[in-house]
């Protein structure tokens, strides 16, 4: 199956979600609800037989798929799964030449073989903006000179809780009474240690001066309630900062609400007659 023209009038792309947890199932809910050029056609999920019956009352059949078997059967595979498996979703993907969208975007820099694939294959991977802001401002400031980026993250304890960082080092933040800086370093050892709570400074990395060159601060803060990222960039066209406080989820704390919302805006993004933004 040839990889997807998504610029031209080309039939609904065909959408894939590997993954079916607090970011999947609502991308996967709004989906079907209808998106103008995109159709949910598949899902994948650790338990099948709960995955089935989450889409049962879908508008629209949903098949059930392993992960390597929906790159068979859609045009764009969405992942929303474990980092431990990302390799097992993206790969197939990648080499059928696919657009693949992850959210594990630590993962991806711990698979970097997977661009160079890409690039063989004609697969397009599109990296969502997640819960972070001004990605586009800081890809704009990368065609001239960057000369540093900093990232301050501070989430309330539990959401750090359970990170192997944290587990290796033997860090309690279970009844912390002040804020604790549990990490100082790059963003690509940064999302090593924190896999599913920080990605976006493994995205923040890949948008400007990579990940290596990216500085990153981590704050278990029982002062507040939201996750928040506080982004300072200093290049030759300009000097920001950027602020953003993420509403946790109900089911996972450690993720934004605003991380489906992201993903849905990139699918949109692949058919959409105007889009916003570089």
């Amino acid at each position: 199956m040839e990889s997807p023209n998504i610029m031209s009038n080309s039939p609904v792309l065909r959408v894939g979600i590997g993954g079916l947890g607090t970011v999947g199932y609502a991308v996967a809910r709004r989906l079907d609800q209808g998106i103008p050029g995109l159709r949910l056609t598949a899902v994948s999920a650790g338990d099948p037989d709960r995955a089935g019956k989450r889409v049962a009352d879908f508008s629209a059949p949903v098949a059930v798929l392993p992960l390597e078997k929906l790159a068979d059967a859609c045009d764009v595979v969405v992942e929303c799964a474990p980092a431990a498996v990302f390799r097992q979703l993206a790969e197939p993907a990648i080499g059928a030449g696919r657009v693949f969208i992850p959210i594990s975007v630590g993962a991806l820099l711990e698979n970097w073989s997977l661009v160079a694939l890409a690039e063989k294959t004609g697969a397009r991977i599109i990296v969502p903006s997640g819960a972070l802001l001004g990605l586009d401002a800081v890809r704009a400031a990368g065609e001239g000179r960057i000369e540093s980026v900093r990232m301050v993250t501070r989430k309330p304890p539990r959401g750090l809780a359970g990170a192997p960082y944290l587990e290796t080092h033997g860090i309690d933040v279970s009844n912390l009474d002040a804020p604790l800086k549990v990490f100082e370093g790059t963003a690509r050892e940064g999302a090593a240690g924190f896999p599913a709570n920080v990605n976006v400074a493994a995205a923040l990395g890949l948008a400007g001066v990579g990940p290596d060159a990216t500085r990153l601060e981590i704050w278990a803060d029982p002062t507040v309630s939201r996750n928040t990222h506080h982004i300072t960039v200093e290049a030759d066209s300009a000097r920001f900062e950027l602020s953003i406080e993420n509403v946790p989820t109900d089911e996972n704390p450690r993720t934004g609400r605003l991380v489906a919302h992201s993903v849905i805006a990139t699918l949109r993004r692949l058919t959409a007659p105007l889009t916003v933004g570089a």
